[in-house]
């Protein structure tokens, strides 16, 4: 229906629009095709147009018939005069007679009076200008203040009375005596400002006739010197000695403590108005304690509403060695771990903070909370400006009570300058317990804080500012109507059945319980604000926000922790324009893989698979050739399917989080495991097979005859089968029970050269599982042992030759190489893991550079002997080329025994110079024989029988003989 009446209204004022300017006499109110002429509004006020927009409002001059607008005034004023206007027939608005006007109003307050009336004339309700009001009481009751006030431009000519009950004459009263200890001296003398403040509050109380009608308050008091050992002087005196107190009212900490326990011995409620120690809070051990005085720990609660407006998460402390420091200390530190804040430091001392500031510094705390007095305040201030511990990066919170020039007092027990000291306490946080009332508002004892503080200080003796416990005061005041408000509760004051304050004495807890049940539930505007005691008996109060700026503190807010209300002036200034963070940004980078480097080693991989494929493709083209067929082919195709693999592990290698997602990196590292163990077990695992089995058939001569003429193929892919199924059981296993995913390294913080608050945290992905170092542990000793163990079978057989695998020295020159490049990469890659291009760049070139080599020493000599030789030709072919044999082995044989027959003729040479030789001595000397032994004739005598005749052979030397023997 909104939407309709929006479109209807637009609708009306189109010919309005359209029409041009003076058409029709825009002049005369009678023209009633216009409607009526736009009225201005009123000073300090507006009119509200019902579904136009204001740049609607802007757009035209005339509203039509029946048209409504309605009249609104700003701030404490109201409309007098006709609040709607109507757009008639005739072009004319009604009441056109009456003026509206937005006129200020006086407060209607004044329009109510307690146990009273009040009679308004010259005007209506909500009071205004020029209304007079007139306060009758009613019987029993008598006025107190002007009895006529009139309203004149939004203010009451006089302030507003009450009504009080007729009292008894004060001599037919009854005392109520208060016994308190006022510490004019001492540590801290707040009785000399308080004390006149406690009677300038009982002789207010005491004229009050609505209040304790029949009783009249007394003060007996003492001076305890804020000395514990001075007041139980006092308190021994207060209790034995008539007459009877009803209450007690220390003032320092110390003393209350002291009272309070002792207190309860004799049914006493106290009731203290300068203590703050969060000690005093404990109802177990102080059940009938009340305060005036907020707890230290009242300021926690403000700490933490701005801890959380600003966002802070973390903070650290700094405190003075002393119980009210740590109790509070110790209440911030459950109050912040409520809001879900951590205290990351805590640091106390008792004299000198130089080493505490020191370790601040060195754990990075940003947000400081600082409890301690005003002399030890600069101590620390002058030890955080020798750390620089200040300035954009830092915030300090200090408490609020010290003097506005702390910073600039000398102090001879420190070594900076006042400029060095305002230097470093430039854009600190105070919070200050508020104790005189911020409103200019009428307390109960209907007189303003500021009224107070004037009739105090024309009672002092003294300038205020020398006067001890002055800002106290307020409070002082404020426990003596606390204290009333309870009492006339408790008598039955207004008209409420009570008991007999007379009748109280020591042993009376009834008295005692109601007058606690009173007290407890007070709730009254006094001269420091809202009065209102918690749980504990502490006072609960407004805080005071101030920042240090320009070297004076301003007011940048308020905070009511009764209501959780926080009071905002927006006017807190920041060193580096806005609040500081409460710990160093950490910004968290990947280090990823160099592109570079992943796409030139990809290249290299690449091209290493276009080899590999090369070269299976002509093993398995040219597998007919006998030469080829005498290489074992099949497993041949093996290793090149392996470096093919291992070449592909290069690709997945090089991926990181630069080009996949979180979820896919799991993926990644099973490809990597998986190519790269199945690559290396082929291609490696059938290279091994092969000098395996050359080294077991040719090692003992004897024993393997009969394999030497056998080679069973089978035996040899069952080997290979066997190595790959091991690798292949291992993996599944593994990534089974504890299987790869992405892992993050994290390094050092990084500074950035850049003057920000932020510190660079590198990161490294990696593949790992939760016991990656048992399976890198299995996994490269089995490999490293089948490594060694390649390297030994290779030396062993480097002098073996066979027919059945014509190319194991090629193979064993294949697996030094990459035993040596896997034994060195392995080992440095592990090292250099945390190092992504270097690891990278070891691994990958080291699978590159043993794939290549493999793959070269394997496959191109069969090419280029296939190419040169022709070796690809028929067998028979190849038998005519040759003209003796087409088996490499048989050519080879034939050198050997032609080199052998060389030997031997050059031997046969040497033996047949040497005969010769001898021959010629032989003769030589038989020649002399014959000489010196001319021949015998026979003997004819008989004599001895020669000897037989010697042979032919052992009288010359037979030249044929000799050449049979050395043939």
């Amino acid at each position: 229906m909104g939407r309709r009446a929006e479109m209807l209204l637009l609708l009306l004022l189109v010919p309005l629009f359209l029409r041009p300017p003076g058409a029709g006499g825009a002049q005369t109110p009678n023209a009633t095709s216009e409607g009526c002429q736009i009225i201005h509004p009123p000073w300090e006020g507006g009119i509200r147009y019902r579904g136009l927009t204001r740049d609607q409002v802007k757009a035209i001059n005339f509203l039509p018939v029946d048209y409504e607008i309605e009249y609104v005034c700003r701030g404490e004023r109201e409309v007098v005069g006709p609040k709607v206007r109507k757009c008639l027939a005739n072009g004319s608005w009604t009441d056109m007679d009456t003026p509206s006007r937005c006129v200020r109003i006086c407060s209607k307050s004044y329009l109510i009076l307690e146990n009273g009336k009040v009679f308004l004339t010259g005007g209506d309700l909500p009071a205004l200008d020029g209304a007079r009001v007139d306060f009758r009481c009613d019987p029993d009751f008598h006025l107190v203040g002007g009895s006529r006030s009139i309203c004149s431009q939004g203010q009451w000519s006089t302030p507003k009375p009450h009504c009080q009950v007729n009292r008894t004459p004060h001599s037919e009263r009854r005392a109520v005596y208060i016994g308190a200890l006022f510490p004019m001296s001492g540590g801290w003398p707040g009785g000399q400002a308080c004390q006149p403040a406690v009677e300038m509050a009982l002789e207010d109380v005491n004229s009050r006739r609505d209040i304790l009608p029949d009783y009249e308050l007394k003060l007996i008091h003492h001076d305890s010197k804020c000395d514990p050992g001075q007041a139980t002087k006092y308190l021994y005196e207060l209790l034995y000695n008539d007459p009877i107190k009803i209450i007690l009212m220390p003032g320092c900490s110390s003393v209350s403590t002291l009272v309070a326990e002792a207190a309860r011995m004799w049914n006493l409620i106290v009731l203290s108005y300068g203590s703050s120690s969060p000690a005093l809070s404990n109802r177990q051990r102080f059940p009938t304690f009340f305060r005036t005085h907020p707890s230290a720990t009242l300021h926690n609660p403000t700490r933490v509403k701005l801890f959380e407006k600003w966002g802070w998460k973390k903070i650290a402390t700094i405190q003075q060695t002393t119980e009210v420091f740590t109790s509070t200390l110790d209440d911030l530190e459950e109050r912040v771990k409520e809001a879900g804040i951590e205290i990351t430091f805590r640091q106390s001392f008792f004299s000198d903070p130089a080493v505490p500031v020191k370790n601040l510094k060195r754990q990075d705390a940003r947000i400081i909370v600082g409890l301690f007095y005003e002399t030890e305040a600069r101590k620390v201030f002058c030890e955080v400006y020798k750390e620089r511990l200040f300035g954009k990066k830092y915030v300090w919170f200090l408490i609020g009570w010290y003097a506005d020039n702390w910073f600039k007092i000398y102090d001879p027990s420190i070594n900076c300058t006042v400029d060095e000291m305002t230097e470093a306490v430039e854009g600190h946080i105070t919070t200050e317990i508020v104790m005189l009332n911020p409103a200019n508002t009428r307390s109960i004892s209907n007189m303003t804080s500021q009224e107070f503080v004037e009739k105090l200080t024309k009672r002092l003796k003294r300038h205020p500012e020398e006067t001890g416990g002055f800002q106290e005061a307020p409070l002082a005041y404020d426990a003596i109507w606390a204290l009333a408000l309870a009492l006339n509760k408790t008598s039955g004051g207004g008209g409420h059945s009570g008991v007999r304050l007379e009748d109280f004495n020591y042993n009376n807890q009834t008295i005692t319980d109601q007058i606690y049940r009173a007290m407890n539930s007070s709730s009254f505007e006094g001269v420091s604000g809202h009065v209102v005691f918690d749980a504990s008996g502490s006072r609960m109060a407004w805080t005071l926000i101030e920042q240090l700026q320009g070297g004076s503190y301003k007011k940048i807010g308020y905070y009511d922790s009764t209501k959780d209300d926080l009071s905002w002036s927006k006017t807190d200034k920041w060193i580096g324009g806005s609040p500081p963070a409460d710990q160093t940004l950490v910004i968290k980078t990947f280090r990823f893989l160099s592109q570079k480097l992943f796409i030139s080693v990809s290249v290299l991989s690449s091209l290493g698979i276009v080899l590999a494929v090369v070269c299976l493709s002509f093993n398995i083209y040219n597998s007919h050739v006998r030469y080829i067929q005498n290489s074992q082919p099949n497993l041949n195709n093996l290793t090149a399917v392996g470096c093919s693999l291992a070449l592909a592990a290069v690709f997945p290698l090089g991926l990181d989080g630069y080009h996949i997602g979180r979820s896919q990196f799991p993926f990644v590292c099973q490809a990597r495991l998986w190519l790269l163990g199945l690559g290396f077990s082929l291609g490696y695992g059938s290279m091994f097979t092969k000098i395996w089995w050359v080294h077991t058939v040719f090692t003992k001569k004897e024993e393997k005859k009969e394999w030497r003429k056998t080679l069973e193929p089978w035996k040899l892919y069952a080997t290979v089968g066997l190595l790959v199924g091991m690798d292949v059981l291992t993996f599944a296993v593994w990534q089974i029970v504890d299987p790869l995913h992405r892992t993050i390294e994290t390094f050092a913080k990084e500074e950035p050269k850049e003057d920000i608050d932020v510190s660079i945290l590198p990161q490294l992905e990696h593949c790992s599982s939760k016991k990656m170092n048992t399976w890198l542990g299995v996994f490269y000793g089995y490999k490293g042992l089948l490594l060694l163990l390649g390297i030994f079978l290779a030396y062993e057989t480097k002098s073996v030759s066979t027919e059945k695998i014509n190319d194991h020295r090629a193979v064993g020159m294949a697996i030094y190489n990459v035993a040596v490049l896997c034994l060195i990469t392995a080992p440095v890659t592990m090292i250099l893991s945390s190092q992504q291009d270097a690891a990278f760049a070891f691994a990958s070139l080291a699978i590159v550079f043993s794939s290549y080599i493999t793959l070269v020493v394997l496959f191109v000599p069969k090419m280029r002997r296939l190419i040169t030789r022709g070796e690809w030709q028929s067998e028979a072919q190849d038998t005519m080329k040759t003209g003796s044999s087409t088996n490499n082995n048989e050519e080879e044989k034939s050198r050997l025994l032609e080199k052998e027959n060389r030997e031997l003729e050059k031997i046969i040479a040497e033996k047949e110079e040497r005969v010769s030789e001898l021959r010629h001595q032989l003769q030589s000397r038989q020649q002399l024989r014959s000489r010196r032994h001319p021949p015998t004739p026979p003997d004819l005598s008989g004599g001895l029988p020669r000897g037989p005749p010697e042979p032919p052979d052992r009288l010359s030397c037979d030249g044929s003989r000799v050449h049979l023997l050395y043939k």
